[in-house]
């Protein structure tokens, strides 16, 4: 990191920290509303999936029940066909889950860091049960208007792999990086998976608290601009600003592009995930910038076909 980062970053945590001091009690019910929205809507969904493929991942022949992906995997993303499964794993469960699966595979030797890091341009993904329950009935107040991200957002996942069919990464060498050996008993995967889904709660926390940090100057900002910045933030804030500041259409759109792009907490939760494999972060946001891009404009050819 440069010195200006650091500097700016300094600043940022120096400027929530004196927040925090001054107004305590604000910055304390924002924190127990980050636990409480990780509680009641992550950890349900996401830690049975974390669990269960994890096992799958260390224990199963998976190779063998994937291997008719492998030529169209190969053909089209240069990647092996355990990527297929990951990709369907991550659009069913959502994230952080496809960034996790691709660090396990490649923990277990079953993939190549290259493959993983061509993987995580389309197998990091977010799950219809928020994008149609929670975005487009609950918030935009329509499942056609759910339907329609959900099929941006997974079409722009497979057309964003493609841009990333060739990429070169320097390797590491071996000495900083060892490929580690599967788990040895159920304990070891149950606790990996507590590690990994509390880890995820206390990203989520944090940010709840950056963004109540951010108002103040959100707040000078016309609505519709100040929620998509939010949603660069956090998907679920912005997701529920921008549905209650623009007309359906206009909300399902750039709900497209927050939730592709995914939100720095959402990011985070991945990268964190993805920290074994050593995954650039410029390489991974960019990923989700192309990702949001493609399926912001597939969502709009879709608006003006229905």
């Amino acid at each position: 990191m440069t010195k200006k980062f650091n500097f700016i970053l300094t600043i940022l945590i120096g400027y929530i920290l004196i927040n925090m001091v001054l107004f305590p009690k604000l910055y304390l019910t924002q924190t127990l509303n980050g636990i409480s929205a990780w509680a009641f809507n992550v950890l349900p969904s996401v830690l049975p999936f974390i669990f269960f493929t994890k096992i799958l991942s260390a224990y199963s022949n998976i190779q063998k029940s994937t291997s008719f992906l492998g030529r169209p995997m190969k053909l089209l993303y240069n990647t092996p066909a355990l990527s297929g499964y990951v990709f369907f794993m991550s659009i069913i469960s959502g994230y952080p889950v496809g960034a996790k699966m691709t660090s396990d595979l490649y923990l277990s030797g079953k993939i190549t860091r290259q493959d993983a890091l061509k993987m995580t341009s389309f197998c990091s993904t977010s799950g219809p049960m928020f994008i149609i329950g929670a975005v487009g009935v609950g918030l935009i107040k329509g499942a056609i208007y759910g339907y329609i991200i959900l099929i941006a957002h997974i079409f722009g996942a497979l057309l964003n792999g493609l841009l990333y069919r060739k990429i070169k990464v320097k390797e590491l060498e071996k000495q900083h990086f060892n490929i580690e050996s599967k788990p040895s008993d159920l304990s070891s995967i149950v606790i990996d998976s507590a590690i990994s889904i509390i880890s995820v709660g206390t990203i989520i926390a944090i940010f709840f608290v950056v963004i109540q940090s951010l108002n103040p100057l959100l707040s000078l900002l016309p609505s519709p601009i100040a929620a998509f910045i939010a949603g660069l933030v956090e998907i679920t804030k912005g997701c529920i600003d921008l549905a209650s500041s623009l007309s359906p259409n206009l909300a399902t759109i750039t709900c497209t592009f927050i939730i592709s792009f995914g939100g720095l907490s959402t990011m985070l939760q991945s990268l964190t995930m993805l920290d074994k494999i050593k995954m650039p972060i410029w390489l991974f946001a960019l990923q989700k910038f192309t990702h949001a891009i493609l399926a912001t404009i597939i969502s709009i050819i879709l608006i003006l076909l229905f």
